[in-house]
C-alpha cells in the first residue's frame, strides 16, 4: 500500500469539498465575531465613570447633556444607556419593559452568526462520517469489480475514506470551541447590560421618588 496521493485523493471526494466549503465558512464567522466583539469590548471602569457623569447631569436635570456624553460610546450597553435617557420620562414600569426589551434585541445581535458555528460543530462530523461510509462502499465496488488484490486493495481504499472523517473532525472541533468562546462573551455581556439597566433606573427614577 503506497503513500495516499492527497491531491488526487481531495479532488475526487465530493465530501472533502463540502468540508472545505465548511471550514471557510467558520474561519469567516470566526473573523467577523471576534472583529464584532472587539469593537464593543466593555470596559467596566470606565462605564462606571460614565454612570457617575450621567447621574450628576440627571441630578442637574440636564438629562440631554448626559445622553449627548453618551454618543462616544459604542455597544450594546452603549444603546441601552441612551435608550434608557431617550425614555427617562417614562414611568419606572414602562422603562424597565423597554429596557428589557433593549436587552433582547442586544442577546439578538450578539448572537448573529453563533448559530452557523454551532451547526457546523454539530454536523460536520457527520458529513465527515457520510464520506468515508461512501469511501468503503466505493472500496468494497472496486475490490468486488477486479477480483483480485485481497486485503490490501480494501485497506488502501479505506484509509483514504477515513480521511473524511478526520477531515469533519478538524472542521468540527475549531467551530464548537470558538462557538463556546463566544457564548460565555454573549452571556457576561447579558449580565454587564441588566446591571446597567437597574443601575439606570435607581439613577433616572431614584432621584424622583426620593
Amino acid at each position: 500500500m503506497g503513500d495516499i496521493n492527497w491531491i488526487e485523493l481531495f479532488f475526487s471526494s465530493f465530501t472533502l469539498w463540502v468540508l472545505l466549503g465548511c471550514s471557510v465558512l467558520s474561519v469567516t464567522v470566526t473573523i467577523e465575531r471576534w472583529w464584532f466583539f472587539r469593537k464593543i469590548r466593555f470596559n467596566p471602569r470606565q462605564f462606571l465613570e460614565m454612570l457617575g457623569k450621567i447621574h450628576a447631569l440627571v441630578s442637574q436635570n440636564k438629562a440631554e447633556d448626559a445622553l449627548v456624553a453618551t454618543q462616544s460610546m459604542v455597544g450594546p450597553i452603549a444603546d441601552i444607556v441612551r435608550t434608557a435617557l431617550t425614555n427617562r420620562n417614562r414611568s419606572k414600569v414602562e422603562l424597565d419593559e423597554l429596557l428589557t426589551a433593549a436587552r433582547m434585541e442586544q442577546r439578538l445581535v450578539l448572537e448573529k452568526y453563533l448559530g452557523i458555528l454551532g451547526t457546523l460543530g454539530n454536523t460536520a462530523p457527520f458529513i465527515g462520517l457520510f464520506g468515508t461510509v461512501v469511501g468503503i462502499i466505493r472500496a468494497f465496488h472496486d475490490l468486488a469489480v477486479s477480483g483480485s488484490g485481497g486485503p490490501a486493495v480494501v485497506a488502501a481504499g479505506i484509509s483514504e475514506a477515513l480521511v473524511a472523517t478526520a477531515a469533519g473532525l478538524l472542521v468540527a472541533i475549531p467551530s464548537v470551541v470558538v462557538f463556546n468562546y463566544f457564548m460565555k462573551k454573549v452571556k457576561v455581556m447579558a449580565t454587564n447590560m441588566e446591571v446597567s439597566s437597574i443601575r439606570l433606573l435607581v439613577i433616572l427614577h431614584g432621584r424622583r421618588e426620593g
